[in-house]
């Protein structure tokens, strides 16, 4: 029933939203993440609201509230049937949404991804975080310096086995890993925690049992090194196994505290929130995509890089410094 219930609201609430934008001659813009709910994109909702009121433009976030993409796809359809002018989406699963973001794009709705990405076919602009190389490379450097060392056994958590981003992360790491730290030996193929802190935590006992020599894990979704956190916490093993992976500061920040959480490497999900908006307007006005710096309004420059988009460098915080962070 409280499901029901919350599915309701929320489409009264998007019904209103696109009541308001159809007495208007704004753009409406739509950011939809994989699910809502979490930590992570409710703080990239926080950007989306103020674009939309910096910008002049209906942003309107929604989206499933859990991650499913058959979920996106019914979405995308009610979307289209709305009229909206722009859609920008991380996808559950590129695949399953083509045919759906074709329908959209031949209806004359600017197509976005954000986050995660979909099939590149199909969008206009992919708004990226850092670079997929230099993430995965950075959280295995990362995990390295945790651990005090360049040998032995680690794990890796991921989102679902058709989130993109995780996967080129992975892929990073795992060729990175290969080339540099030939000593370390992942225990097992990485672990799907599909946006979860429970199954983070359950699957993490699992692997702590299972492996009693891993020395560090990296969770590649921002639920996964939270969950992982608990269970090397519960099992006593601060000190002992390094977690380092994608978390937000507020989330982690007791965690990082006791030690059981080492480091955390992320972005502002609110400026990517806000850039995604602040793009959909920028080719909605006509503007041409070519490589290069550009200025986004009332965002600053972006770089962009055939249909990508990428934000920069990662931010990694600690225990030391994970208090100079609020989102």
């Amino acid at each position: 029933m409280k499901k029901i219930i919350t599915l309701v609201l929320a489409a009264c609430m998007m019904l209103t939203s696109f009541c308001a934008l159809a007495e208007s001659d704004k753009y409406t813009i739509v950011v939809m993440p994989k699910q809502v709910g979490i930590t992570y994109f409710e703080s990239a909702r926080v950007g989306v609201v103020k674009a939309g009121e910096e910008l002049g433009v209906n942003a309107v976030f929604t989206g499933p509230t859990v991650a499913d993409a058959a979920e996106q796809v019914k979405m995308i359809q009610d979307l289209i049937s709305q009229g909206v002018n722009a859609i920008a989406v991380s996808a559950n699963d590129a695949d399953a949404l083509t045919p759906v973001l074709t329908q959209a794009r031949n209806a004359g709705i600017v197509i976005l991804d954000w986050d995660t990405p979909a099939d590149p076919s199909v969008v206009d602009l992919s708004v990226q975080t850092v670079e997929f190389k230099r993430f995965g490379e950075a959280n295995l450097d990362e995990l390295v310096r945790q651990m005090g060392t360049d040998e032995g056994e680690y794990a890796i958590l991921t989102s679902t086995l058709t989130a993109g981003t995780c996967n080129e992360w992975i892929n990073a790491v795992l060729a990175y890993a290969a080339e540099k730290y030939p000593n370390l030996t992942l225990v097992c193929d990485p672990v799907c925690t599909n946006e979860s802190i429970d199954e983070a935590y359950s699957k993490t006992l699992d692997l702590l049992t299972t492996y009693p020599d891993l020395k560090g894990i990296i969770g590649f979704s921002s639920p996964a090194p939270i969950g992982a956190g608990q269970a090397v916490s519960e099992m006593g093993l601060q000190g002992k196994v390094a977690v380092v992976g994608t978390c937000m500061p507020n989330d982690a920040n007791a965690l990082m505290k006791e030690g059981a959480i080492s480091s955390g490497l992320l972005w502002d999900p609110a400026a990517l929130g806000y850039l995604s908006v602040g793009l959909a307007k920028y080719v909605l006005d006509g503007n041409e995509i070519k490589d290069g710096d550009v200025e986004i309004e009332g965002y600053g420059t972006a770089t962009i890089a055939g249909k990508q988009v990428f934000m920069g460098d990662p931010l990694i915080f600690t225990a030391e410094t994970v208090d100079n962070y609020n989102f």
